[in-house]
């Protein structure tokens, strides 16, 4: 058996041992964003660290736990807290847990980030619905022997954020009256926030918010036949484009400041996607 594979079904035997919840819907939540998971009707939660080999988030505003409950009567699994390529991690690492997601039930997968904005029509606090991403400075997830137990070879990318979804959040959004931009993520590496020339390269390029994560976890949901949708919040302007010095304290501040309509409009998109899978 592929390695990469064993090691996702010793997981999900891991999950499966304490709890038989089967979810729709799988939930990734980004930094400054984990505060949603409170307003989830709970089940069960599962700490990382009880999943063996389960990679486990090192960086602030991210904790460690699977949250398994109800929004609304929509079954969720949610991540508190995500782990990146930039921790060290193994790439397989990186998209095992919305594997894993998958593999527990979930049809689903919705992410969430924090970015910094490149569009110039974009403000610090915007959401920006994800509609399509680069993840060409990433290590693609896919490379190494296919796992045909999850997907094809060569997996389709033409839509990897589902158009049915996207109309779903557009819909939220307007009828609880918040601003909502659309455009294209890019995910490069980190740690390091990007320089000047790299984000006029990407603006160049067609690119309006960046970030350190999301297109890999896309990408292999994608590969495992899941639909995908994702909301980035725009919690400043890159650099070059922003004239102060940029620090995760100020992403995890501008998250929690735009966490209420978060919340608002995460939810309400949950709810409608339940007519759609």
């Amino acid at each position: 058996m592929n390695e990469v594979y064993a090691k996702l079904i010793r997981c999900l035997e891991d999950v499966r041992r304490i709890t038989d919840f089967e979810p729709e819907v799988a939930l990734v939540l980004g930094s400054g964003l984990g505060d949603y998971a409170d307003g989830i009707k709970v089940e069960c939660e599962i700490d990382y660290h009880d999943i063996s080999g389960f990679p486990v988030s090192t960086v602030p505003g991210h904790a460690g736990k699977f949250i398994f409950g109800y929004v609304g009567d929509v079954k969720v699994v949610c991540m508190k807290g995500r782990v990146h390529f930039y921790e060290g991690y193994p790439i397989s690492d990186v998209v095992l847990p919305c594997r894993l997601m998958k593999l527990m039930g979930a049809k689903v997968l919705f992410v969430t980030n924090a970015s910094g904005g490149i569009n110039p029509a974009f403000s610090g606090g915007d959401f920006m619905m994800i509609t399509d991403h680069v993840a060409a400075f990433t290590p693609n997830p896919l490379i190494g022997p296919n796992i045909d137990e999850l997907g094809t070879r060569f997996p389709d990318m033409s839509h990897v954020y589902d158009l049915e979804l996207q109309d779903i959040i557009r819909s939220s959004a307007k009828k609880l009256g918040i601003k909502l931009q659309e455009g294209v993520y890019a995910q490069l590496t980190g740690p390091s926030f990007e320089s000047p020339a790299e984000i006029r390269m990407l603006g160049i390029m067609g690119v309006d918010a960046v970030g350190m994560s999301t297109a890999v976890e896309a990408i292999a949901a994608n590969h495992m036949g899941m639909k995908v949708c994702g909301i980035s919040c725009v919690c400043n302007l890159a650099a070059g484009i922003q004239k102060t010095a940029l620090t995760h304290d100020e992403v995890q501040a501008a998250a929690a400041e735009a966490a209420p309509k978060f919340k608002a409009l995460i939810t309400e998109s949950i709810l409608k996607i339940k007519d759609v899978i």
